[in-house]
């Protein structure tokens, strides 16, 4: 038999099969999501999407976005941790510093004591904290977790990261665990951060939102 009549026989054995095709599909699907809800621990992420996102990131790493020119906040809303329904609209006319953590991420460890003085010191001052606990697989590490670092302010459960999801591409969605977001009194997304904060930091990306009326 001739080289040639071989040919034909080897590109049939090398086309992949439908199901095979699909099977690619699925996993190039589902690994894209992945990488946007499950980043690894740490500072992950970009400054911005294509086109005019309108925000800029500062060199302290926090991107900011003009009053005129910010997205409304998504739908959040469901079970805390503790099991009590949260539906962060609720706070609308309150500023809302929204915190992404996880109780195995080692600088969601390291920021937390900040996070709970700030709330602190600022709850009567209409500004109210809520978290969004992600990639625990229960409750139970992240109760422990708000238990040793005293943290009082309700956090969602969001262990396969569909809230994060529900940020539109191009705003100042979360990319990474941990990540921290301000929304503004009128339920708009003023500003993020995608790295551990300092209390000084903290207190500097939340500042400007006060201040505004």
């Amino acid at each position: 038999m001739s080289a040639a009549s071989h040919d034909p026989q080897r590109s049939n054995r090398t086309r992949p099969s439908s199901r095979t095709r699909s099977r690619a599909a699925l996993f190039t699907s589902g690994a894209a999501v992945a990488a946007l809800v499950l980043t690894a621990c740490g500072s992950g992420g970009t400054s911005g999407g294509s086109g005019n996102t309108g925000f800029v990131t500062g060199t302290d790493g926090i991107a900011s976005v003009e009053k005129a020119e910010r997205a409304a906040a998504p739908e959040l809303s469901g079970k805390t941790i503790d099991g009590e329904q949260l539906d962060v609209a609720d706070y609308k006319g309150d500023i809302v510093v929204l915190n992404v953590w996880g109780s195995w991420c080692g600088p969601c460890r390291l920021e937390a004591k900040n996070f709970v003085k700030v709330s602190e010191d600022l709850k009567d001052q209409g500004v109210q904290f809520v978290g969004i606990n992600t990639r625990d697989t229960s409750t139970k590490p992240a109760v422990a977790f708000e238990k040793e670092y005293g943290v009082t302010y309700p956090s969602l459960y969001d262990p396969t990261g569909k809230l994060m999801l529900r940020f539109e591409k191009g705003t100042l969605n979360p990319q990474a665990i941990p990540s921290t977001i301000v929304i503004d009194r009128e339920g708009n997304i003023a500003s993020r951060s995608l790295q551990p904060l300092s209390e000084e930091t903290l207190r500097k990306m939340i500042k400007p939102i006060l201040a505004e009326k």
